[in-house]
């Protein structure tokens, strides 16, 4: 579908799904976004949900300013995705010793590594610059700075919630590799403490939200917070890189006979900010649940853990400042899931997946999710599909 205009305060919202569709929480946490006076346009896709903060599934550009609590406390979360030259066939029938050693690899949850990962032991890991990465964790905020053993040991971790690991099978029978991971404690400790700074900015005061304090360019407040946002998102790239390279040597050890090899990562952030041109001006653009799809950029816009998820390629629409959905969206709250759904329901629902089943995933129930399908079909002005996948093993934090 092509895009619905509705009219804002300072910008028109260019909707990427049926209006009508979108509950009113969100709806208002758009309109309110549209009244900042260094707003420049406003996107959103649709797998637009409510959002702590911000939307989910919403594109904020702005210009000489930037709003914390819109990239939200999972800095970088993103996904990564890797085609193998196994092939369905090559797959056992008994899928659960796969999963168990993934989950051996992978801490998930609020589990760490006892020792932190050193990226000189995997195989093919790309560890260029990285003592410069943790040399500039010295420059972050000092409330973080007793953070560091931790960060160090919870890099290449899954976490918890919507995070994931997947195996999975495409259309023509290859298997893929895919998860789903963010910035962990780390991130989210840097965006608290830069949110709980912008908020008492005089600035801020008058906002119709206090949640959409921003910082403002040429600030020692903005500088501060925008060293530690693209420190947090490279962590994120880093953290989810280390766990595909721990990911593929599970699965060059457990199909030894077949010899798999990999091809090149697809990566792509879905929380975070990018400084971009568009119409002449340079801005900020926040993308809070939404990927960058320039034209011929590739992307991943995974379902839920019981249905399909897209690879994609951009098509560069400017209009939504080159930019597409980052999932299928959920249409009901974690809460609500728990109280509608019981683990017959998602028993049922991933069927064929090997997976946790139990009450503690309940809230990733696909059923709490919009159809993917539905989802792709709306953007089809933003990307083009170039493979669908379907899990086979799905490790949830």
């Amino acid at each position: 579908m092509s895009h619905v205009e509705i009219p804002g305060a300072k910008v028109s919202i260019r909707m990427w799904t049926d209006p009508a569709s979108v509950e009113e929480g969100a709806l208002q946490q758009l309109r309110n976004v549209a009244t900042l006076p260094w707003i420049k346009g406003l996107a959103v896709m649709p797998d637009v949900h409510y959002g702590k903060g911000a939307t989910v599934g919403s594109v904020i550009a702005m210009r000489g300013a930037v709003c914390p609590a819109a990239v939200g406390v999972d800095i970088g979360c993103g996904m990564s995705a890797v085609k193998t030259s196994l092939t369905a066939n090559d797959l056992p029938g008994d899928l659960s010793r796969l999963r168990s050693r993934i989950e051996q690899a992978i801490p998930v949850g609020r589990g760490m590594h006892d020792d932190p990962v050193d990226p000189a032991t995997l195989h093919g890991f790309a560890a260029g610059g990285w003592d410069g990465f943790w040399g500039r964790f010295d420059g972050v905020a000092e409330a973080v700075k007793f953070r560091h053993d931790r960060a160090e040991k919870q890099m290449g971790t899954l976490g918890g919630g919507n995070h994931f690991v997947e195996v999975c099978t495409d259309s023509t029978g290859f298997v893929w590799l895919m998860l789903h991971s963010g910035s962990r404690n780390i991130g989210k400790e840097l965006a608290e403490h830069h949110i709980g700074i912008a908020q008492k900015l005089p600035h801020n005061q008058g906002l119709v939200d206090r949640d959409l304090a921003v910082f403002v360019a040429d600030t020692p407040q903005m500088a501060a917070y925008r060293n530690d946002l693209f420190w947090a998102q490279e962590y994120a790239k880093y953290n989810r890189s280390i766990m595909m390279a721990l990911l593929k040597d599970v699965v060059r050890k457990e199909f030894k006979k077949a010899r798999p090899t990999f091809e090149p990562e697809i990566s792509a952030h879905h929380n975070y900010v990018a400084e971009e041109r568009y119409d002449g001006m340079d801005l900020l653009v926040t993308r809070k649940g939404a990927i960058r799809a320039g034209s011929g950029e590739y992307g991943i816009i995974p379902g839920s853990m019981g249905t399909g998820s897209y690879i994609v390629k951009g098509l560069g629409n400017e209009k939504a400042f080159n930019s597409a959905s980052h999932g299928a969206g959920r249409r009901m709250s974690r809460m609500a899931a728990k109280r509608r759904f019981s683990t017959k329901d998602l028993e049922e629902q991933t069927r064929g997946v090997e997976c946790r089943k139990d009450s503690g995933v309940v809230d990733e129930i696909p059923g709490a999710y919009k159809p993917i399908e539905q989802v792709i079909d709306q953007q089809r002005d933003l990307v083009r599909v170039v493979a669908k996948l379907k899990q086979v093993v799905c490790v949830k934090g």
